[in-house]
């Protein structure tokens, strides 16, 4: 009888062991993914601090990738890019695939700042558009995460020194493509960004976004400094 017992003890001990290696197993994989986190958040932190340290025109041309949006974002974006030196070569530009304008507008402003249409000092990309006007929440959070999938590899080709943009929803996974560069020991991409002149009282999405991801974020209202204290307020810039 005791013989039966204590096989009895037996047979219950081994579902009770395997329950017990699963949550071991599971204990494991959990600590080991917190850890992966926290490691990436730490690298982020490094990488978003240590931003505003890094200078860039010291060492010869700087290559920059500019987010241009439809309408007047488009617009914006080719008169501040104006104001910027040759150095600033080569110059790849990014659209949307539904953009139907600012490539023309792009090519005219090349031709005129170059004098002629050199396609070795610039590059048209296009990627899908993250959120169309009016689009539902739900559905832009799918359509951001495929433009990020059009993103990564593209930044991560391009290889730019910084990111210039002013306020598209298409610049944010690109921005997010170009920190990921920094985070992997790749390359530290500067984020730029500069907030529409149309953005009097408060941010675009894209700027609450990324006000707290960017090296440099400039504001054109006095109104928007105050409310957003990291910001830089140079006046009307565009």
């Amino acid at each position: 009888m005791l013989h039966n017992a204590f096989a009895s003890l037996t047979d219950l001990s081994k579902p009770v062991a395997v329950v017990a290696m699963a949550l071991l197993l599971g204990l494991g994989v959990f600590a080991g993914l917190c850890l992966t986190v926290f490691c990436f958040v730490v690298r982020l932190v490094i990488v978003i601090r240590s931003g505003s340290k890094c200078k860039p025109g010291k060492k010869g041309p700087i290559s920059v990738l500019v987010v241009a949006g439809s309408g007047g974002h488009t617009t914006e974006i080719l008169r501040l890019m104006d104001s910027l030196s040759q150095s600033y070569s080569p110059r790849h530009y990014v659209i949307a695939d539904t953009d139907k304008m600012s490539e023309d507008k792009i090519r005219t402003f090349e031709s005129t700042k170059d004098g002629r249409v050199s396609e070795g000092r610039f590059t048209i990309q296009r990627i899908p558009r993250s959120r169309e006007v009016r689009q539902s929440w739900g559905s832009s959070v799918v359509s951001t995460l495929n433009a990020l999938l059009y993103a990564l590899p593209l930044v991560f080709r391009l290889r730019p020194d910084l990111v210039l943009c002013n306020g598209p929803g298409t610049c944010v996974p690109l921005c997010v493509a170009g920190l990921l560069l920094g985070l992997l020991g790749l390359k530290k991409v500067l984020i730029v960004y500069v907030e529409s002149v149309c953005r009097v009282e408060s941010l675009s999405l894209s700027g609450r976004i990324l006000y707290y991801l960017s090296d440099y974020f400039f504001v054109q209202w006095s109104t928007l400094k105050e409310k957003y204290p990291k910001s830089i307020y140079l006046g009307r810039i565009v």
